[in-house]
């Protein structure tokens, strides 16, 4: 006569662990990523406030203020050319719209779109 089974099998733990494991080395892939744009955040954040909205600025010294923030940050990417800055309705704005990725595994390529903006004087 059979005993009854009880408890999960081998095969059955992969099958609960293996997503687990899957999502959580896709966090870990992730996370210098969203650390990098924490940085960048705060960089442009930084640089809005150290700037003074006048008549005196300009697409140039915006981007040079900006410059000597992504150097103290150490921020290598996005590029300083990454970083679009206009003037629109009055308003001085710095706009990092980029998108950065991460390998998995297999060929499989996390893609992150990042849009940050940041109108100076507000």
């Amino acid at each position: 006569m059979r005993t009854r089974q009880r408890g999960i099998t081998f095969v059955g733990w992969l099958v609960l662990i293996l997503p687990l494991v899957i999502v959580l080395y896709a966090g870990i892939r992730l996370a210098p990523i969203y650390l990098n744009y924490i940085k960048v955040a705060r960089t442009l954040d930084q640089t809005a406030r150290i700037l003074q909205p006048d008549e005196s600025l300009t697409v140039q010294s915006i981007q040079g203020t900006l410059a000597k923030e992504f150097d103290v940050e150490s921020l290598d990417y996005p590029k300083l050319e990454d970083i679009l800055v206009k003037r629109t309705e009055g308003h001085w704005s710095m706009e990092a719209d980029y998108t950065d990725s991460a390998p998995l595994f297999f060929g499989i390529i996390l893609v992150v779109k990042f849009d940050k903006v940041v109108l100076l004087g507000s």
